[in-house]
């Protein structure tokens, strides 16, 4: 079930809204999760608390800078996505403050959390602080590991400020700048992983082996200076000595390791020339460069959706691009939006569509082969979660 309101002041009037249209008599089955996600002001004014109080089962979300459910217009909203079912189990875990790469934040909650639900999960829904001091890559790799591989689907949270500042993690009614929160869900569920990727003709040819990086630093490719592979693709510096536009050529990183390639956001370029990068770029990789721009956020857009759609029956969908796609649309910011909706509300499945701070996405082996994936943090990517 689904809902959303735009009255970010009237705490009565959102109450009752969301209540009418989830219609929770005799809705929900033995098990309720909902999951949100709101412009923040909500949180400031008191309506994100009252709706989470009013609701009859744990919630979990994030901030965002604008997001969608059926039938909702307008991007200073608040939705809520209801998952109900008798065969399927939910248990919210919330770490505490993440001050640094500390396993042991992480493990507690999970392990907690795991304790309580009982038997191995089937999905990690995750909400994922926008922290400068600590990578996404640490919170993927480090699940990963505690849980056993359990496949983590999630947002980074983000809002509309330059600097982030409000960008919160949701729990039960409280908004957090420096927790994880997340959903383990076990039982009758077979989640399907979907994402966005830039079209061969977008991709320049020439591919080169990283050879060197640290963390999100790439430093080298093919045993020289990064800057000089995106020289020699044509690419220009300006006047700085930095490369133009860089922004708009995200890297495309195979691990080589038979899964699908991802992306990497390129955000800036240091003083020893190298590429600063919205996630680790392992030493051995392939790395490719191509280009994002309006029409290309659109039309991958597109082509996702149709991949949804085509791929058989679901109950409903969770959706999260990245921010950067957002500016990327420049003076047609609902573009991809519409699409969701052109997309999705004819088909009457329920669904959630947030912009994020980063994403985390499982990705499937290239060749097709079986269903086992391989969690990832993505960059610049439009991801989707069915179930």
């Amino acid at each position: 079930m689904t809902a959303y309101t735009s009255e970010i002041d009237d705490v009565d009037a959102a109450v009752s809204g969301i209540m009418e249209q989830l219609e929770l008599k005799g809705g929900l089955l033995e098990n309720s999760i909902g999951i949100v996600t709101c412009y923040s002001h909500f949180i400031e004014s008191g309506t994100l608390k009252a709706v989470c109080d009013a609701l009859p089962f744990g919630i979990v979300g994030s901030t965002t800078l604008s997001n969608a459910t059926p039938g909702s217009v307008g991007n200073m909203l608040m939705t809520v996505l209801v998952l109900t079912g008798d065969d399927v189990s939910f248990e919210i875990g919330l770490t505490e403050p993440i001050l640094s790469n500390d396993e042991n934040v992480l493990r507690e909650a999970y392990e907690s959390a795991s304790a309580k639900l009982g038997r191995r999960p089937s999905l990690m829904l995750s909400f994922v602080p926008l922290l400068m001091n600590v990578s996404s890559d640490f919170y993927v790799e480090t699940f990963t590991r505690i849980s056993g591989g359990v496949p983590n689907f999630g947002m980074l949270s983000v809002d509309h400020n330059s600097d982030y500042r409000e960008s919160q993690v949701i729990c039960n009614g409280e908004a957090y700048l420096d927790r994880y929160a997340f959903v383990l869900v076990s039982g009758g569920i077979t989640p399907r992983f979907f994402s966005s990727h830039v079209f061969p003709e977008k991709i320049y040819r020439e591919k080169g082996v990283v050879t060197a990086s640290s963390g999100n630093h790439l430093q080298e490719v093919n045993g020289r200076p990064v800057v000089d592979f995106l020289l020699s693709l044509g690419l220009k510096k300006g006047d700085d000595g930095s490369i133009i536009g860089i922004n708009s050529f995200p890297f495309i990183v195979d691990y080589n390791d038979g899964t699908t390639p991802i992306l990497r956001a390129v955000f800036a370029q240091t003083p020893e020339g190298y590429a600063v990068c919205g996630g680790d770029i392992p030493t051995g990789s392939t790395l490719s460069v191509g280009f994002l721009d309006e029409k290309e956020v659109i039309a991958t857009a597109v082509a996702t959706l149709e991949d949804v759609i085509a791929s058989g029956d679901f109950n409903c969908a969770i959706m999260c691009s990245c921010i950067g796609r957002y500016f990327y649309l420049g003076y047609n910011p609902d573009g991809e939006i519409d699409e969701v909706r052109r997309f999705m509300d004819v088909t009457g499945i329920p669904y959630l569509f947030s912009y994020s701070g980063g994403e985390l996405c499982p990705v499937y082996a290239i060749d097709g082969g079986g269903e086992s994936t391989t969690n990832r943090n993505h960059n610049n990517t439009f991801v989707i979660c069915t179930l």
